[in-house]
């Protein structure tokens, strides 16, 4: 579990691609502190379990699906990521409920300053944007964010100077791609409301006259 709230800015040293699959070695230093083997790191938002330890960085395995689902087949050698350990039970929550399984990638539409805030438009599927509500917590590439607006075809944010300073986002691009997570709390909400398909009735003539009725 984590909180959205990054730690600080990893940069990508290696990669190494299987057929469906890839292990990262990402250059790091505050989410080395009490990291071990089989700990959690949310990279751009991605749980990743650590694999290897070094003094300065850890590598952890892609799996196939996480390939297919996120941006993390875009990034390249020396690309910047987001990083954040998982939440301990006696921290700050100082984020919204994040799980590290992204629901899919988004597109950065549009980047435009208004004062001192930063305001990022990011195109996003329909699938992806019906759990998407204004004023509701969003997870961008692993940063807990508020969204600002919702449009048919995407949503924007509005972030303060912090943190775009403390992220990747200074060096996001128009056309770049993000990873989404949205609120878990609306999911299980949906899931829960959806009507169960009836159970088939198993009981029978022929079952009853084997048990002796």
């Amino acid at each position: 579990m984590f909180t959205g709230i990054v730690e600080e800015v990893g940069t990508i040293k290696s990669i190494n691609r299987g057929q469906h699959s890839a292990v990262l070695t990402v250059r790091a230093k505050t989410v080395l502190e009490g990291t071990r083997i089989g700990d959690s790191i949310a990279v751009n938002g991605i749980c990743l379990t650590v694999r290897q330890l070094f003094p300065d960085g850890f590598a952890a395995d892609v799996m196939h699906e996480t390939l297919n689902r996120s941006a993390l087949a875009q990034l390249s050698v020396g690309s910047a990521v987001n990083l954040e350990r998982a939440m301990p039970a006696n921290g700050r929550f100082g984020g919204h409920i994040v799980a590290g399984h992204v629901d899919g990638i988004g597109r950065i539409a549009n980047i435009r300053k208004d004062d001192t805030a930063v305001w990022y438009t990011i195109h996003a599927d329909p699938a992806i944007l019906r759990y998407v509500v204004e004023k509701g917590s969003i997870t961008v590439d692993g940063i807990s964010l508020t969204v600002a607006a919702v449009e048919p075809t995407g949503f924007a944010v509005s972030t303060i100077p912090h943190t775009v300073r403390q992220t990747n986002l200074h060096q996001r691009h128009k056309g770049d791609f993000v990873n989404l997570e949205t609120d878990v709390v609306g999911k299980y909400i949906e899931k829960l409301l959806q009507p169960e398909a009836p159970k088939q009735n198993t009981l029978t003539k022929e079952m009853l006259l084997r048990c002796g009725f």
